[in-house]
């Protein structure tokens, strides 16, 4: 391929926003992003970020500090905002110096000023119009449009990725990030050809050598077949994840109709750090996206980037 009618080689907003190379975000993910992941997207042309939902401020300094010292390049951090500590990790990013933060799981205008002041770029994710308006009228300066397609914890709206980028590029003025279900350079294309100036992949880099998840789980997600990435918990903060035994009986006392707080009962805590991080397949949460179909072997960073853009 002649790699300069490449679209992915094509200068645009958010990487001239990012200073990156390819328009390639990887997901802040919890278990999963961590500083040998991070610096590895960042050295290959894309943005890294650190997935803060699952560390402590101390934790995350260390891992910015290792980050700082094995790239060069531009990486950012990913904060949901929902955390108790989200002050004390703010600090943090500020007293690191970090340039690139990523909000999601709440509203970013309770720190969007103390941000600017520091000369931060600000990205909200969101999974629907009103989120997205709300974002750009408070002065972030991009969105991720996350369809129903992603791994993790999603909107309620359950809205596709498709429908959703296509109602944030005839509404919004700042650049849109798409993100849910990318796994190949293929996805990329499209979410490009809608409208987004970069795409957010999160499944795909969790499966990576570099991810710090777990390898029972890594090896979950390069043999899922299309139908086993599957939402759950609508009552009590939907959810996509690799079906597992804990999700079946989830499903089944969703479909029972029982009450929000058995529910809640029932997910007790950290049950992403058992299935993503300690990797037990049974009754922790693998969170992924339907982009499982597309990811067969466990691969370096490198070898993705080679994938995704030659």
């Amino acid at each position: 391929m002649n790699t300069k009618n490449n679209i992915l080689n094509i200068p645009n907003k958010i990487t001239e926003l990012f200073k990156i190379k390819y328009p390639i975000i990887q997901g802040g993910m919890v278990w999963v992003s961590g500083w040998k992941l991070v610096s590895a997207v960042s050295n290959n042309g894309g943005l890294g970020l650190i997935g803060a939902g699952s560390m402590k401020p101390n934790l995350l300094c260390e891992h910015i500090q290792k980050c700082k010292a094995a790239t060069k390049n531009p990486f950012g951090v990913n904060v949901p905002l929902l955390r108790q500590d989200t002050d004390a990790l703010i600090k943090v990013i500020i007293d690191e110096k970090i340039k690139i933060v990523f909000t999601s799981a709440g509203n970013p205008a309770k720190y969007i000023d103390l941000l600017k002041k520091n000369n931060v770029i600000v990205v909200h994710v969101v999974s629907n119009l009103k989120q997205a308006i709300k974002a750009e009228s408070v002065g972030c300066d991009a969105v991720v449009g996350e369809g129903v397609e992603a791994g993790g914890h999603n909107g309620a709206d359950e809205i596709s990725l498709a429908d959703l980028i296509t109602q944030l590029v005839k509404e919004l003025k700042i650049p849109i990030i798409a993100a849910g279900g990318i796994a190949d350079k293929s996805g990329i294309e499209k979410a490009l050809l809608l409208g987004a100036f970069a795409v957010q992949i999160g499944t795909l880099f969790a499966s990576s050598i570099e991810s710090s998840a777990h390898i029972n789980y890594k090896n979950a997600i390069i043999t899922a077949n299309e139908n086993d990435s599957v939402l759950f918990f609508r009552k009590i903060g939907l959810t996509r994840g690799i079906i597992n035994l804990f999700i079946q009986k989830a499903i089944v006392l969703e479909n029972q109709n029982v009450s929000k707080e058995e529910l809640i009962a029932f997910l007790g805590s950290k049950r992403e750090k058992l299935g993503i991080f300690d990797g037990n397949l049974d009754d922790g949460i693998l969170e992924a996206g339907t982009g499982i179909s597309f990811i067969s072997k466990i691969k370096s960073v490198k070898e993705i980037f080679s994938d995704l853009v030659e």
